[in-house]
């Protein structure tokens, strides 16, 4: 029987921020973000990467999606180098891989409902038919914990723990086959938390 391949593979990894010092600025050190970190991912496997406030994990989850660029080290997702994939090439796999920050709000276009929010990925991404996007919606904001009527609000007038929700709705509404979680359900009380 032939061994499965995994959806996600990264080796030694490292990511480096330079520490600018003196009078012209010069690089005096780095801050070792990542050093040197490998591991695999399966599908429908999970893996929690666990530590310290500061040590990497959700540098580690932006460097796989090269929301930063790594300064060392190879990851491939479904055998494709991500490092070799060209701006456009990237977007286009973005599909299959989200991340679901900590604090989404930031990413939420205050002037935007629920339902431009996600249908605005859903449309980036072509997923589904624009004529059953919104019961896709409704439907997701119910897997979440929300109710099919939020549809139509706005981010403003949600709790961190409902935004969390629609961050997560947003995220699996392009349906990824890779999610990289960053403390995605701190913000949420425990009961909830092990809803999701």
């Amino acid at each position: 029987m032939a061994e499965a391949t995994p959806v996600l593979q990264v080796r030694n990894l490292k990511q480096y921020f330079p520490i600018r010092g003196g009078v012209l600025g010069r690089i005096q050190n780095y801050v070792k973000a990542v050093d040197d970190i490998s591991f695999d991912v399966y599908a429908g496997e999970t893996l929690s990467i666990v530590g310290e406030s500061g040590c990497g994990k959700s540098t580690t989850g932006r460097s796989i999606l090269r929301l930063v660029e790594p300064t060392e080290g190879r990851i491939l997702f479904e055998g494709q180098n991500i490092a070799e994939l060209s701006k456009a090439d990237l977007r286009r796999r973005r599909k299959d891989m989200q991340i679901i920050f900590q604090d989404p709000y930031s990413s939420f276009n205050p002037r935007q409902t629920i339902h431009q929010l996600l249908n605005e990925a859903m449309a980036i991404q072509n997923v589904l038919p624009k004529s059953d996007r919104r019961a896709r919606i409704q439907e997701l904001l119910e897997m979440v914990g929300l109710k099919a009527e939020h549809i139509d609000r706005y981010p403003h007038e949600f709790s961190g723990g409902q935004r969390q929700r629609i961050a997560i709705a947003r995220a699996l509404s392009v349906d990824p086959k890779l999610l990289i979680c960053d403390e995605a359900v701190s913000s949420l009380d425990v009961s909830v938390q092990a809803q999701v």
